[in-house]
């Protein structure tokens, strides 16, 4: 299933806690090679993750993790606009209708679907939040992976293989990403009420 959670609540999930961060850990310093942090609790974490971003997880039936992404309003501290600005040529995306969406994260045993559920929650999020557009950081090598589920990102710049895009939120999205996933749009609606209740434009 997919969660919701903000940092603040992540106590309550210590299982796909742990196992996400050791998962952002296996992901980008072993096998990306990226310069992170990892602590003595093998957890990857870093400077954003302080800042009570807001967490899109797939909870596997065990109640670990296999698969997730970070969000953080662009209107305050975030990756793209303080590390990454050179990459969109020094142009600060800054908007309360644009939300920026890094450790896009996938589980060494990750069934296929994953990564489509995962875009699906992101378009339930965008849709029912009502955001305008996602930025992003990511290995520039995702960008293949995004275009075979059919919602790529216009790449705003690429270097030492790390690129910037941005992902537009439109409706057809969620369906679209909902028959990749193989999960009924019903279901994943039902999901996202249950953590930010039950909004108007959700329709099964």
């Amino acid at each position: 299933m997919i969660r919701y959670l903000y940092a603040t609540e992540l106590a309550t999930f210590p299982t796909l806690t742990d196992t996400m961060f050791r998962d952002r850990a296996t992901q980008f310093r072993d096998r990306l090679k990226w310069d992170v942090s990892v602590d003595e609790k093998g957890w990857e974490t870093d400077q954003y993750d302080a800042m009570n971003p807001l967490y899109l997880i797939w909870e596997k039936s065990d109640g670990t993790h296999g698969g997730s992404m970070r969000f953080l309003p662009t209107t305050g501290d975030n990756m793209t606009a303080d590390v990454f600005n050179h990459l969109t040529d020094g142009v600060t995306i800054r908007s309360p209708l644009i939300w920026e969406c890094t450790r896009f994260c996938l589980a060494p045993d990750a069934t296929p679907n994953t990564a489509a559920a995962l875009m699906l929650g992101a378009a339930e999020l965008g849709i029912g939040m009502n955001l305008s557009h996602s930025v992003g950081v990511f290995d520039a090598r995702m960008t293949r992976i995004y275009k075979r589920l059919g919602w790529a990102p216009d790449v705003l710049g690429t270097q030492d293989g790390i690129s910037t895009g941005l992902w537009a939120f439109q409706p057809d999205m969620r369906e679209k990403m909902a028959a990749k996933a193989e999960i009924s749009t019903l279901l994943s609606g039902q999901w996202f009420q249950n953590a930010f209740g039950p909004l108007p434009m959700m329709t099964g």
